[in-house]
């Protein structure tokens, strides 16, 4: 049945126009999405399939990021959750770990000044404390450089898991109820919101994953309860403007229901 639907599904998607001007068209500016979240995958295949080094596609993927970033801040989208580098990546070749953490220090000095001009605000969501310290000094000052933006909220998640990430807000609440600030009974799922990495955000209504993956992969997985998810064989460098009008078209198209029944 599952695989029946998402067939179908992107047989629909199939029908959607490749030109920006006609995609635009199709949306509807008061039903976009207020978040969406996206994992940047295929970087490395995309090099290994043109005999490239791995590095290639990641440093070809931080542009496809530049782009969309731009594009939400142009169609009004309030945020866009963008992933990074896993809890789980440090398992990677240390030559690979250690070019992604350079990308990131170069990215963030070569971004900042625009990012400011544009009005988007950076934050940077995961264990950053267990970043190496050059990478530490500049989430710090693209945190701080851009946290006037109020167009854009862009949350980068580095050295991010989703189960950390439920981890710490827990063992914040259990100092709160240890403290005597907290009853346990007050616990509720708004306060376990505001412990979360993503506390005073709205939960991301798409999710999209390029490289025709279907797995969660540890991002986000309380906020993600009742997100639309979009799944594209199109690898993340190759994932540009019309790639993602596309997403946004197709998140129009369905009924959000949230649990409940169709009238």
């Amino acid at each position: 049945m599952l695989k029946g639907a998402v067939n179908r599904r992107r047989a629909t998607e199939k029908d959607l126009p490749r030109d920006e001007k006609t995609l635009r068209s199709l949306l509807d500016p008061s039903r976009l999405p207020r978040h969406v979240a996206v994992i940047m995958d295929g970087n490395g295949r995309w090099a290994v399939k043109r005999g490239l080094p791995r590095s290639v596609g990641h440093r070809a993927g931080a542009d496809s990021l530049r782009e969309i970033v731009h594009l939400c801040a142009e169609l009004g989208i309030g945020v866009l959750s963008a992933y990074a580098f896993s809890t789980e990546n440090w398992r990677r070749p240390s030559e690979e770990v250690n070019f992604l953490m350079n990308l990131f220090v170069e990215y963030a000095g070569r971004e900042v000044g625009e990012l400011k001009r544009n009005g988007i605000r950076t934050r940077v969501i995961g264990r950053v404390d267990g970043l190496p310290p050059e990478v530490l000094d500049a989430v710090r000052m693209l945190e701080e450089e851009t946290r006037e933006g109020t167009r854009l909220v862009l949350n980068l998640a580095v050295n991010y898991g989703a189960r950390w990430e439920i981890v710490d807000a827990v063992r914040a609440i259990a100092g709160e109820v240890q403290a005597g600030k907290l009853e346990p009974e007050e616990i509720d799922e708004a306060v376990i919101g505001t412990h979360l990495y993503t506390a005073g955000l709205p939960d991301p209504d798409l999710r999209i994953r390029p490289a025709a993956e279907f797995r969660v992969s540890n991002f986000l997985l309380w906020q993600l309860a009742y997100t639309e998810f979009y799944i594209t064989p199109v690898l993340w460098p190759d994932f540009g403007r019309v790639d993602f009008l596309q997403a946004l078209v197709s998140y129009q198209r369905r009924e959000r229901r949230f649990g409940g029944v169709n009238r």
